[in-house]
């Protein structure tokens, strides 16, 4: 409190005295007992008021010890008990968090992590994924405390997300990794990735390409088999050494029946291999018996073209013929679905043709498209134009409903080019997969459109396709989503069958490990998409004889069951529409796979390079008490005493005015009962 404050208190309380002692013991002749009681009341009233208006500020100061955080950050995945350390998880992490001076010093937090973070201190290693860089980095949002230690407890063995090597630990936390289990190298052999396509055609040959790891030291020589059932379809011998350790098998193997057909690539382990769940593998193949002919038709040459092509043809069932319109004579009945590329008066004598035998077919528009001959043909849409290009942004139509497609990022694709000019199209006739956007302003124009009827017939109104298929390879490092697009889109053109009112969309196989999605579609009489649908599915697995019912929950423009991660084995499913005859039935496989029990020792090169990168240590179990001793005696880590000044204004203790009051109320009682008033 300042010195002036203390003075103006000790006037004040001169004056209170002065002015009672004035009004009631001035004069000596008149001092009563009641007068020595009225002074000292008036003396304390006067004082308070006098208190109050002067406002004194008090200050008190509050001294608290500041403790840093320590998070324990294990690893809860299923590779920690299948390797045998998860009595040697819980015995760390009990041991750090338990002592005595730990607890002294650090506010200890428990945390465990798999494919996600999990905020509790409970391990039952259930995980079947292993996220190591995601946890660190969700770590990081849960820190309240500035330097803050975490002791990563992990087999260093990851399955997704990013890779934890690289991670750079923030200032305000440091962490003490700790590598758990066995760090011995043994060999192994594992089949990596077996590439080989969705479908295959009826005695027809498909492709299959088997990549081969090997880790260890010498050299192994190994045997490679594919079986179909219990039969060896193909057999290879493959070396490894310290200089070879992968090698790539390819070979073709024969579709001799329709249906879903089921193999299983295997290569012989090691004499001293430990991990024999890497040793095989199983992959399916629908083998139909359905081919697609298209014929792309131009008067120009562009790179649309060979885009087109190699987009089709990504699909075994479908061949692509590129054909000029002043070439060869076309048979037009030899194909399925023709694509008439940059239409001008050429392709008048062709396109008749077209119409009249109710061929399928798809428009591509671009600079080079004679818009005044196209307006005239009455197609159900045309272009009001200019002779001058425009680029045209896709934007994805969510509530299209003619098959089902996924949105593969249009909205960050490359712009078309067309010529300027606006688009009046029948809505009734087409249903819009992609709208436009010009100039940052979504138009709701048509940029890509279907009919709804057969014959089946579309428009693209822009040229350089060819940019969405480049763009979609550098942001996916694979063609496979925009290819599976073009497939979708041309096996809807091509179809020569009416409209189908139930359609389901379901994978072959699911990995154990995988969620199985099953997708359906209804449409009404008139072929519009109903919200309002019951549909039921039943999945039966074939060996147990175990079914579920369930229904399939509406989802934007269409129902879905999602199953989660079934038991391995193979299953029927039948779906049906309540109310309506219709029903749509087929099978799936779920393959065994678990990416934790693939690892058989800890990764200790990944935990190195980790710590190297960070400039720390990499700690070990036999060693604990080391790390416990380095955070101990860390000045980084050591508790603050913390002090927190209050000032408190006089005015605000409202305590001061209640007593005020009450002597004042005790003064005038007093009088009252003298008679005074």
């Amino acid at each position: 409190m300042e010195t002036s404050t203390i003075l103006y208190i000790a006037l004040a309380l001169f004056a209170a005295l002065g002015f009672a002692f004035f009004q009631y013991l001035y004069f000596p002749n008149r001092r009563s007992r009641k007068d020595y009681i009225f002074f000292a009341l008036r003396s304390l009233s006067v004082f308070l008021v006098l208190l109050l208006l002067i406002n004194p500020k008090i200050k008190s100061v509050d001294y608290e010890i500041v403790k840093p955080g320590l998070i324990l950050l294990s690893d809860n995945s299923q590779s920690i008990s299948y390797q045998g350390q998860d009595k040697e998880l819980r015995r760390l992490s009990e041991f750090i968090a338990e002592n005595d001076e730990i607890q002294k010093n650090f506010q200890v937090n428990r945390l465990n992590f798999g494919e996600v973070l999990g905020l509790n201190d409970s391990h039952d290693f259930s995980a079947d994924q292993t996220d190591i860089y995601s946890a660190l980095s969700e770590t990081e949002g849960v820190i309240s405390k500035k330097n803050s230690a975490v002791i990563l407890l992990t087999d260093g063995n990851q399955s997704i997300g990013r890779d934890f090597r690289y991670y750079k630990n923030k200032p305000e936390m440091d962490v003490f990794p700790v590598i758990i289990g066995d760090t011995t190298t043994y060999r192994d052999l594992s089949i990596g990735q077996v590439n080989v396509n969705r479908y295959a055609f009826l005695k027809n040959k498909f492709p299959v390409e088997v990549f081969l790891d090997y880790s260890g030291k010498g050299e192994l020589d190994a045997e490679v088999n594919i079986r179909s059932g219990n039969v060896v379809i193909y057999n290879q011998k493959v070396s490894f050494s310290e200089d070879s350790r992968s090698q790539i098998i390819r070979t073709d193997i024969l579709a001799n029946s329709l249906g879903v057909k089921t193999y299983q690539v295997e290569i012989d382990p090691a004499s001293d291999e430990k991990n024999l769940v890497n040793n095989t593998q199983k992959f399916a193949v629908e083998v139909i018996d359905e081919r697609t002919s298209v014929l792309i038709l131009s008067d120009i040459t562009h790179p649309d073209l060979g885009a087109l092509q190699k987009a089709i043809e990504s699909n075994q069932q479908r061949t692509v013929d590129i054909k000029h319109i002043n070439g060869e004579k076309i048979q037009i009945a030899d194909y399925q679905l023709i694509i008439l590329y940059q239409l001008n008066r050429k392709f008048n004598k062709i396109l008749a043709e077209i119409l009249k035998k109710n061929s399928n077919y798809l428009i591509i528009s671009g600079t080079k498209t004679d818009w005044n001959y196209l307006n005239n043909l009455d197609l159900g849409y045309s272009r009001s134009y200019a002779n001058q290009p425009q680029e045209i942004f896709p934007v994805y139509n969510a509530t299209f409903s003619s098959f089902q497609f996924a949105d593969i990022g249009f909205n960050d694709f490359p712009p078309l080019i067309d010529k300027f000019g606006s688009v009046e199209f029948e809505d009734n006739k087409y249903n819009v997969l992609l709208t436009q956007e010009l100039q940052g302003v979504k138009t709701g124009e048509p940029l890509l459109a279907v009919s709804q009827n057969t014959p089946k017939s579309g428009f693209l109104l822009g040229e350089n396709i060819w940019r969405w298929r480049a763009k979609s390879y550098l942001d996916n490092n694979s063609f496979q989503e925009f290819d599976d697009f073009i497939g979708k889109l041309v096996q809807n053109l091509a179809s020569a069958t009416s409209r189908q009112r139930l359609s389901v969309d379901a994978e072959n196989f699911y990995y154990a490990n995988q969620n199985v999605i099953i997708s359906a579609q209804y449409f009404d009489e008139n072929y519009q998409f109903d919200a309002g649908a019951n549909l039921k599915l039943v999945i039966e697995n074939k060996e147990s004889e175990e079914a579920i019912e369930s229904d399939l929950v509406l989802k934007n423009n269409f129902y879905q069951f999602d199953g989660g991660d079934l038991e391995p084995g193979e299953y029927a499913y039948n779906i049906i529409v309540e109310g309506e005859n219709l029903s749509k039935s087929g099978s799936f496989e779920v393959i065994q796979y678990n990416s934790e029990q693939q690892f058989v020792s800890s990764n200790l090169s990944g935990m190195q390079y980790f710590a190297e990168n960070n400039g720390i240590n990499l700690h070990y179990p036999d060693k604990i008490q080391e790390l416990v001793n380095v955070l101990l005696t860390n000045d980084k880590f050591k508790p603050i005493q913390k002090s927190r000044q209050k000032t408190l204004p006089l005015i605000d203790w409202y305590y001061l005015l209640f007593i005020l009051i009450i002597v004042l109320a005790v003064e005038w009682f007093y009088r009252k009962y003298l008679g005074l008033i």
